[in-house]
């Protein structure tokens, strides 16, 4: 039987790195195509909204920015039973008592995902709002969405590297996607 796969990203983007989780996400969809039974969402700041999702995927992966107290830009993926699910554990982020929320409730209803993993990256500033991601944060990108592939391919969902130049639809409408959200302005 083949698995549901959902691969979530959380975060603000309009708060610095808080973004990361959501540009990770975006990183990976350009990077990457990826068979029919992976769904990638755009979890933003969700919270509770996302259970439904979480309920419905056999395998979970998540990209969040996540306070470790380590150097920014600092990527640490936890797995399976290491994410905290409860409102006690450790806050590690912003939102991330919502999250512990949301995979509380899903196992509460026992329709928690049989894996898990967490792809979480320090941040450097969560203080800028309506700032672009750092740079320490930033030139994560590429690395996280290689370890999503990674992780994708144990998994026993492996992705295709998109081609150089291949087009690719956004995930993010509006002009919120990450080139166009940090594009320079034109003078007026």
């Amino acid at each position: 039987m083949t698995k549901k796969i959902l691969i979530l990203g959380i975060g603000n983007i309009l708060w610095a790195d808080e973004g990361f989780g959501v540009r990770a996400l975006e990183a990976f969809h350009r990077l990457y195509r990826v068979p029919e039974n992976v769904s990638l969402l755009d979890g933003g700041t969700q919270g509770l909204y996302l259970v439904q999702f979480v309920q419905e995927a056999d395998h979970l992966l998540v990209f969040d920015a996540i306070d470790y107290g380590l150097e920014p830009g600092t990527l640490k993926l936890v797995e399976d039973d290491e994410v905290p699910k409860f409102t006690g554990a450790k806050k590690m982020s912003l939102h991330q008592t919502g999250f512990q929320e949301v995979l509380s409730a899903a196992d509460l209803m026992g329709d928690y995902p049989e894996k898990l993993a967490l792809i979480g990256c320090q941040p450097e500033d969560l203080e800028n709002w309506g700032g672009p991601l750092t740079h320490p944060v930033r030139d994560q990108l590429t690395r996280a969405a290689d370890l999503a592939a990674t992780i994708l391919a144990q998994w026993g969902a492996p992705c295709a590297r998109r081609e150089p130049g291949e087009q690719v639809e956004p995930l993010l409408a509006n002009d919120i996607d990450h080139a166009s959200y940090e594009k320079p302005m034109a003078a007026a």
